[in-house]
């Protein structure tokens, strides 16, 4: 995928009937804008009051009490020069306002909530338009090749050779951006050593 692949906002409903089960399936592209932020890491979770403008801006919804059709959870880090940046807990998230997009998180672990009343696909780029955090094929925030460096993407340890924004969030896949320097070899990050209470 292309970085103009970013204002792409597909939103298409499949419906399957196959032995008189109806299953909808809501399959995101990705966000309309993969847009926020234009400062250098660490990069803050909006505001409480903020974050249901962000989600729609991801083109999400509040799923809050919502019977859930899926559940699953992929981890993100993110390196930067060499040194990790925090994913925020609570990006498209809050227990006292009873918010939750379905895709979220909670904690500053990096791991990615996928929570939904309904089986769709949702993309990574989604969620940084959450965080009010620019991302695409070639930068993060304010920070790619016109800095000097260069963006390097991981999918369970294999390179990803698309734009991020379009990565698909599957249960338990380990996604990594990386960073660094134009020139400097870079190598996968280890693996996420996932808590016990998600296996």
């Amino acid at each position: 995928m292309v970085a103009s692949a970013r204002v792409l906002g597909l939103v298409a409903a499949l419906a399957l009937v196959g032995g008189g089960v109806s299953i909808a399936v809501a399959q995101s592209g990705l966000p309309n804008r993969v847009s926020g932020s234009e400062t250098a890491p660490p990069w803050p979770v909006p505001a409480v009051a903020d974050r249901p403008e962000r989600a729609a801006e991801a083109g999400l919804t509040n799923v809050w009490g919502e019977d859930l059709a899926m559940h699953v959870h992929s981890h993100l880090s993110i390196t930067v020069d060499g040194e990790s940046v925090t994913v925020p807990g609570d990006i498209g998230h809050d227990a006292d306002t009873r918010f939750a997009a379905p895709l979220h998180t909670h904690d500053t672990t990096g791991i990615v909530h996928v929570e939904s009343p309904r089986r769709e696909t949702l993309v990574l780029g989604q969620l940084f338009t959450e965080w009010d955090v620019h991302l695409d094929a070639t930068s993060i925030g304010s920070l790619g090749a016109d800095d000097g460096y260069t963006l390097t993407t991981f999918v369970g340890g294999s390179r990803y050779g698309g734009d991020p924004a379009g990565i698909r969030l599957g249960d338990f896949d380990d996604i990594a951006l990386v960073l660094a320097p134009t020139g400097e070899a870079v190598t996968a990050p280890p693996a996420f050593d996932w808590p016990d209470d998600y296996r």
